[in-house]
Parts: C-alpha cells; structure tokens; sequence
C-alpha cells in the first residue's frame, strides 16, 4: 500500500494506477471534486510509449496494483469490456471465469496466505510448480501484490537449492517428489499442496484460500525490484537464473502486445505453453496489460484434435503456439473446423519452417506471425501486424531494441553475413530486459561483447531489416570447415511429403569431424516405404533445394523426436546421444 496521500495522486497523475485514486478518495472523503477516472485509451498510449522506449520508467510500479486493479476500477465503471480476464477449461466440462475484479478479490486472499500461512515477506523467494491450474496465475498475482519473487521451473532439487526459495506450491503429481529431497533444501520452510485431498507436511493452498481474508494493501515497489525468476534451458552449464523486474515485464510487453499478439480489450488470447515454459508469463503480461482475456485449457499432452476443438467451440481471438505444434495441426483437415472468432495467429520458441506457414494460411486464411526472443527478454525481433511477412524470417527488431548481426568481438556486421544475433547494452541498457544471471556474475559477464548482449543464437540481416535464424551456437555444425545450420536443413526436409517432423544435428565423422544427421518422423502414407530408398531420396531432395554439402549423410526414421512439455524439439538430446555425452 502507498504510504501517503501524494504518493497516491503523484502516481494517479502520472497514468499509473486508478487504485491510487480510489485509496485517496477514502482515505480523504472527497467523492465529487476529483476528476473522472482517466481514459484507458491514454493510459494504454501512455504505457506502449514508456514499452517502446519513448517515455520513462516510473519510479514505482506494480503490475497487479497499476495494472489489474486499474482494469478493475474501469470495469466497475463501465469504461472497459465485460469480457473475462481469466477463462480456464478442462475440457471435461469445468470451468472458471474471473472478471478483473473478481481476479483481483482471489488474489488478496491468495496474498494473505503467502504472508499469514507462510510467512513470505518481500525479498523472498517461492516456487511455482504447477500444471496448468487456474492456482498458477493466481499464486503469481500473488507473488506480484507481497513482493515475493516467484520462480517457475520443474528440476526442483538443483533448482530449490540454487535458489534458496522459502516456499513452494505444486499440486498431487510432484509432492512425493518434493517430499524425497526436502531434507536437501535447507531453504524450503513451507510447502503448498493445490488439491481436494490433504497431505502430511503440506499445507492445502484450496483450504487456506478459501478462509482467507479478502482484504489485502498491497506492496509498494520500485520499478526496478525482483518480480520473477526464470531458469535458462540450459544447453551449456548447469541453468542459469534470469532475474526480471516489475517494469521489465509489467511493461516491456505492452507493445509487443498490440503490435506483435494484435491484442485489444475485447480480445481472448489462447498461448498452449506449459506454465513451467517462460512463454506462459509472456501471455500473461501483455495480455492483461492491455485489458484482454488469458483463456487457458488444462490439456495434460499436446493433442490436435483437442486444439482445434477448443478453436471451434470457443470465441478465441488470438492463438499462439510453437511451430512444432502447427506443424502436426497442417497435417489435419482442417475444412472440417469452423473456427468462432480466431483471427491472428502467433508462433515462437523455434525457427518456423516457411512450407508451415504456407499450409496454415492456405488452409484457414490466417496468417502465421513468428516472434523471436529468450527468457532474458521480452520480444526482441517479430513480424508485427500490418507489416510484410517474409517466410522464414524472425522479422524486425522490436522497439526499443536495437538489435544486430555481431562478430564474436562485438562489431556489427554487414546485411548479408552471418554472425551473433545480439542486443545493444551500451550506452544504454533496455529497460526491459534481465538484470543478470542471479549469483552468477561470470556468465552475466561472459554474455557480452563489447556494447552488445550476445543471445547465442545465430543469424544473418538483410537490407531491409529482416533477421534470419541459422540455429543455436552449439546446434551449429562445423562439417569439414562447413559451416550449417540445422534450421534450413529442417526447412528443406520439411517440404518433402514423406516428412512429418525432422531434426538435424551433429554426428561424429572420423573424416569430416562431424557430419549432417536428420532424424525424421514419417508421415503415416510414407510408413511402410523402403528405407534405404527414402534415405536417398531425402538425400536427393536436399542436394537440389539447397548446396550439397549441406544433405544429411546420416538418416534415422524414427517413431517421435524428444520435446518439451510446451513441444519444443530438444535438439540436445538427440546431439547428446550421438556424441555418448
């Protein structure tokens, strides 16, 4: 809660934060000599302004007091759309609907119990594990209203211990595994169990909220204090921890949000990411920033033909998910869905193969927009509405990074070459973006090269700005001083009808040092083919499209290819295997 009157009419002023407003009136009396509530319009133009880099951070920020409250304050006045914040299903038939207010009641009782069960004050640290239940989201309102940092992650010995978290809540799945190494966590004081049933040592998160107060003041913070924590994939070293803050992510997404996901207050937005995946908060963020619905669907496992039944019984909007997941949805027949109101697709996570793109387009009208960034950003390059898609492409960087194609000493290359895709930290580092590797101040350090913030993934930029992805800079293969990219590999098998889904990686040559390797999935006509012959053929079909020395001289059909919970290819594995590591 803020302390003083000014603070409250200082930030009211400033367009951050109606609840301001409201405690001044009550703590003052005064009810009809202040102005009306302020213009969402203005608000919203005033936020993308500060997101794009043209205005500056306040000095105070909060998303759930600036931002969720305000939306409530503006429902309660009919300034704003009736439509849900929260829309949650389990495809059995149950389902949750919270307004902004009624989002807002739920999570000061979800506060009161971080502060009254568990004994959680700013600075600390908790841990969310959950599957997608409506508890996720809530607990991290939660976590944004008392100033706990929340973590999201599901390693949990390595990860419990490395990050020294006081609390932890998860659900059934996971509390006998939480139970075996709670002894190895010093830290972990209180556990959290989301569940109809009780557990010995675990505390009913359903029971305590239930009994909660719905009163809470919430926390004043600065800007620039700890809102979460997210763990790199860690494809080299253990995972680092990527620390974020209340304006990296309360506003460095907003305008990503309407330029990039093409969100409005009317619009209900569907991300399929798995909550342990950083791409769920990327929903979460410019979603409600903007005024729109997080529509949600339990879905345990990726399943098809449950996607594009939600698409067609539901008044989606806005639909996000990786390309892999698009991929295996092309391969439907999709004239036999009647999609309600979907209208702007999204993808990221990974490269998107152009024949993917083609297929979808073809075959619903709607075009597909690929986004590129990384759990130490908000959205760095995307191919925003309104604006020329070129297949294959991550599209242009998004404001207000300056982003480029750099040498491993730092220098800027030409359009054309191939090189470091980078963020330009200096003079001026963004706003939104991590603060560092928590604890870690080598690799914060190793992470830049001259005034730039080296990604670790590779590209190159043409003349009009567009970035291309070439692969990661250990997926990078280095086959007799060649080197490859397994993302146009992939694009090209991906075009022959015999793929379904493909990965290349390295694999070890005594002549070459390491060769071209394409895993592949057939498509269900191409299953009982002779192997021998569709490995030439493969061969064959990338040696045309693309330069010889590029085809993959090792093939393996495979049943599946590892993933993700959130169906994003694990390469690493696949390398890993070849190389015995």
């Amino acid at each position: 809660m803020l302390a003083r009157c000014t603070d409250h009419m200082r930030l009211w002023l400033r367009g951050l934060g109606l609840q301001a407003l409201r405690s001044f009136r009550e703590f003052s009396g005064v009810h009809t000599q202040l102005p009306p509530l302020p213009d969402p319009q203005k608000i919203l133009a005033s936020w993308e302004a500060i997101s794009l880099g043209r205005q500056p951070v306040p000095e105070y920020f909060n998303f759930a007091h600036d931002v969720l409250d305000m939306w409530t304050e503006l429902e309660k006045a009919g300034q704003w759309p009736s439509c849900p914040a929260f829309w949650w299903v389990d495809g059995r038939g149950a389902e949750i609907k919270w307004s902004f207010a009624e989002l807002g009641t739920q999570s000061r009782k979800a506060a009161n119990v971080l502060e009254d069960a568990c004994g959680l004050q700013p600075g600390d640290r908790m841990m969310l594990v959950l599957p997608r239940l409506p508890e996720w989201w809530l607990v991290g309102v939660a976590c944004m209203r008392t100033g706990v940092s929340q973590l999201t992650e599901k390693d949990l010995k390595y990860r419990l211990q490395v990050s020294r978290a006081k609390s932890l809540i998860t659900s059934d799945a996971l509390a006998a595994q939480v139970d075996a190494i709670s002894a190895e966590c010093p830290s972990l004081q209180t556990k959290l169990l989301v569940s109809d049933s009780s557990r010995p040592g675990w505390m009913n998160f359903r029971e305590l909220l239930q009994e909660a107060s719905t009163e809470h003041s919430c926390v004043k913070t600065r800007s620039r204090d700890a809102l979460a924590i997210y763990f790199t994939s860690g494809t080299t070293g253990a995972p680092k921890m990527v620390g974020h803050s209340h304006c990296s992510y309360g506003l460095g997404f907003v305008a990503s949000g309407s330029r990039w996901m093409g969100l409005t207050g009317s619009d209900i937005f569907w991300n399929t990411s798995d909550t342990g995946w950083v791409k769920a908060a990327w929903s979460l963020f410019p979603t409600w920033a903007i005024g729109s619905c997080v529509f949600v669907h339990e879905m345990p496992r990726v399943d098809t033909k449950v996607i594009l039944n939600t698409l067609s019984r539901f008044p989606i909007t806005n639909f996000c998910c990786v390309p892999t997941i698009f991929r295996l949805l092309v391969q439907e027949d999709l004239t036999r869905y009647q999609f309600q109101r979907l209208r702007h697709c999204l993808t990221g996570g990974e490269a998107l193969n152009p024949d993917v793109r083609e297929k979808w387009r073809c075959q619903t009208g709607l075009e597909l927009h690929e986004g590129y960034g990384q759990s130490e950003t908000v959205t760095v390059c995307a191919n925003a509405r309104g604006t020329k898609i070129k297949s294959g492409s991550m599209g242009q960087a998004s404001p207000p990074y300056d982003v480029q194609i750099v040498d491993d000493e730092g220098n800027v290359l030409p359009p054309g070459e191939e090189g470091n895709v980078a963020v330009r930290v200096r003079p001026t580092r963004p706003f939104c973006f991590f603060d560092c590797y928590l604890d870690n101040p080598e690799k914060t350090a190793a992470s830049e090269r001259g005034d730039f913030y080296i990604t670790g993934d590779r590209g190159r930029m043409d003349t009009d700005g567009y970035f291309w992805f070439t692969g990661r800079n250990d997926d990078v293969i280095n086959s007799s001083s060649y080197r490859i990219g397994p993302v146009e590999v992939e694009s090209v098998l991906a075009e022959h009808p015999a793929v379904l889904e493909c990965a290349v990686v390295s694999s070890p040559d005594p002549i070459r040092g390491e060769v071209v390797k394409a895993f592949v999935v057939l498509s269900p006509a191409y299953s009982s083919h002779d192997p021998e012959a569709l490995t030439r053929e493969l061969q064959e079909h990338v040696k045309r499209v693309t330069a010889p020395y590029k085809y993959p001289r090792k093939v393996a059909f495979v049943s599946e290819l590892p993933k993700t919970v959130s169906g994003k290819i694990q390469r690493s594995k696949l390398r890993d295997q070849e190389w015995g590591r």
